[in-house]
């Protein structure tokens, strides 16, 4: 068996919640430069992903006023909706969570965006900020 070299907690993506992909896509994407990378739809959100170094910033639309978005986006405005990080065990971390203390949204992993196992902690045990986890 040979061992999986471990790259630590980085910042996978950060997810801005928008009131319309195609009044802001353009500044992320032309005046920045940032270039597109395709991703799925999820959670009932339309999203489009951009590339920013090794991180992705992902601008997600709400397809209807009582998706999770669509909540955010009438409660908060437009805005950072989560930070993920990219773990490199995420069970273990889940487990560290648990074992902590720490309120999950999601007590098992399911499928994200991007076709990757994911988790999200509750804001109220982070400071006020949704913290997705994910398998790198």
């Amino acid at each position: 068996m040979t061992d999986v070299p471990r790259r630590g907690p980085r910042i996978a993506h950060v997810g801005i919640a928008v009131r319309a992909l195609d009044e802001i896509l353009p500044f992320y994407r032309d005046i920045l430069g940032l270039p597109d990378v395709p991703l799925d739809d999820a959670d009932g959100a339309r999203i489009a992903g951009l590339a920013a170094g090794e991180s992705l910033v992902e601008l997600l639309e709400a397809e209807s006023p009582d998706s999770p978005i669509g909540k955010f986006v009438a409660k908060r405005g437009p805005g950072i909706h989560h930070i993920c990080f990219a773990v490199d065990d995420l069970d273990a971390t889940l487990a560290r969570c648990r074992a902590a203390g720490v309120r999950l949204i999601d007590e098992t992993p399911r499928l994200g965006a991007e076709g990757k196992r994911i988790a999200f902690l509750h804001p109220g045990a982070t400071a006020g900020v949704l913290v997705e986890l994910t398998d790198p």
